[in-house]
Order: structure tokens, then sequence, then C-alpha cells
């Protein structure tokens, strides 16, 4: 990769945040460009949705994405932009990618990272806070974001992770596992 860009007080565009082992903020990277077989370390988060009946929005990744391409996953993802915090950053993405506003966001795993690749080749390398967060209203999915989605009891998708881990977006399999390591199981208070 070329030099990082200085992101001063600009903006440039749509950007991820590169950062070094101990979460330092480095410098920022296209997003069009980051995700090769190299990605190198940046900033994200994910999110878990429940209705007022506990139930978990699981979402099916769009068909034309780049990485997991119709997987099903967590309610929704994102990167952080440089002026951005996480949580500010998980507001900005339920609006576009499910036409959603979140109340109730509460930071569950603070410290969940995570390397995986891609069939094709391509890498995730992230640190990714998780939150939990009850939906304010409708879903309206963004069909560049979301092919598919359903409303499913916590436990059954924790087991069918468990059962089928292939599935699913393999962070979300992993941040299930964190979720019972915490002893917070995902739908319990």
């Amino acid at each position: 990769m070329a030099d990082l860009e200085n992101p001063g007080d600009g903006d440039h565009g749509d950007h991820v945040v590169l950062v070094d082992h101990d979460g330092r903020r480095l410098g920022t990277w296209p997003r069009s460009t980051v995700h090769t077989e190299e990605t190198p370390l940046h900033l994200a988060f994910s999110c878990y949705v429940l209705d007022d009946a506990g139930r978990l929005l699981m979402t099916r990744r769009a068909l034309s994405k780049r990485t997991w391409p119709g997987v099903w996953t967590n309610s929704f993802c994102g990167h952080v932009r440089w002026q951005e915090t996480a949580e500010e950053a998980l507001h900005r993405h339920a609006r576009h990618e499910l036409g959603l506003r979140v109340v109730d966001v509460e930071l569950v795993l603070p410290d969940f990272r995570y390397r995986a690749v891609d069939a094709s080749g391509v890498v995730e390398h992230e640190i990714c806070p998780v939150y939990v967060a009850r939906a304010g209203g409708d879903v309206e999915p963004n069909p560049d974001e979301v092919v598919e989605l359903a409303w499913a009891r916590p436990d059954d998708v924790t087991a069918a992770a468990a059962a089928a881990p292939w599935g699913f977006s393999p962070w979300m399999v992993e941040q299930l596992r964190a979720f019972d390591a915490a002893g917070r199981p995902l739908g319990r208070a």
C-alpha cells in the first residue's frame, strides 16, 4: 500500500481509519481499495438489533458486496470515519443500511477484534467493538447493502451459527461465541 492519507481537518470521503495493534489511529485509506489479500488493521463496529419482543434482526448481505456476498450476518456493521466515534458510525450506518433509528445502544464487547479471509482471498482485519441496540422504528433495508432480512429468536440464531458456522459471516460466529464467553448471551440483559 502507498502512504496513508493525512486526514487533517478535511473529509476524505468514504474511507477507513487504519490503526496500530493498540488501536491508535494512524491515518485513512479509501474504503474502495483497502480490502485486499493484505488488508491492514482498521476500525469498524458491529451491531445486533433487537425488537420489543426480543427477536434479533438478521440480515443477508447484498449479492454485490465484495466480501461475503449473500451471507447471513448480524443486523449491520460498518467502518468508523476519521472524526467519528464507533457509536456515531453506528447511528450513521443504521440509517444508511436499514433506514432505521436505533435506541438503547449498549457496548457489550468493547475489545472484539478479528481477522477473516473470504473465499476470494480478500481479508477483513478489524478492531470491531460490538453493540446491542433496540429498533426505534420500522426497517427499510438499502438494497445495495441488504438482500434479505429476518427476525429470529437469539437462542435459535446462536444454535444455528454453532451448528453450521459456514452459513454465517465469520465475525458474527466469533461474536456470538464471545457473548457467551463474557457471560452475556445475546438477547439477555
